[in-house]
């Protein structure tokens, strides 16, 4: 006669443990992405000496950086990981504002990798083939930690020392717009460090009039 009249209670104490652990998932990704949002407004001290520099694509303040750590001596090669179909060093230069030539014969630019998962693969190929154990990793601060993931994995034994670019955008942007790029990017880290980034979409092929958005 009881099990009727405890159904209810039963049903109730699974819905409230049922919130309560949505509760605790949405406080734990809020507290990571507030540790996030402050990684990405950070800019990181000068990396030190390293075989090569690796740029991952996506604007032309990052391919500035890669060659003027180049320009520098930090490294003695650099990879432009991700570049897009048809560009070459002489234009993605040109619009960072710098002259390659001096550097170009030390510069290699990789057109294959559509993702952060390509970017990582295409990276460990290039530093696999000239010896490298150390790199300096180039790329958008809020970018980096999702990078640095997929990087360790395919490099265990390579000593990785990132060198992010804060992306104007991040400081003068529309603030939902930041937001949105910010969360979608530590959910994308998130799936990374859960082994799931086989899952997250390859970027779209970029024409040569998109190649240095974002």
């Amino acid at each position: 006669m009881n099990a009727p009249a405890a159904a209810p209670h039963r049903a109730r104490r699974l819905l409230l443990l049922g919130l309560g652990v949505l509760g605790g998932a949405a406080a734990a990704w809020a507290a990571g992405f507030l540790w996030f949002v402050q990684v990405a407004e950070i800019a990181a001290p000068p990396p030190p000496q390293a075989d090569g520099i690796v740029v991952l694509t996506g604007g032309a303040d990052r391919v500035r950086t890669g060659l003027e750590l180049l320009r520098e001596g930090r490294a003695g090669r650099l990879l432009i990981s991700g570049a897009a179909r048809g560009s070459d060093l002489a234009e993605m230069a040109g619009l960072a504002g710098l002259d390659p030539r001096p550097l170009e014969s030390r510069v290699t630019v990789g057109h294959a990798a559509a993702s952060t998962r390509g970017n990582a693969q295409e990276t460990a190929e290039w530093a696999h083939s000239h010896d490298l154990h150390s790199l300096i990793v180039v790329t958008a601060s809020y970018h980096m930690p999702r990078a640095m993931a997929e990087l360790g994995r395919v490099l265990p034994d390579t000593a990785l020392y990132p060198a992010p670019v804060v992306p104007p955008a991040l400081r003068a942007g529309d603030s939902r717009a930041v937001l949105r790029l910010l969360a979608s990017e530590y959910t994308k880290w998130l799936a990374t460090e859960l082994g799931l980034s086989r899952f997250i979409p390859e970027r779209a092929e970029r024409t040569p009039d998109a190649r240095h958005r974002g």
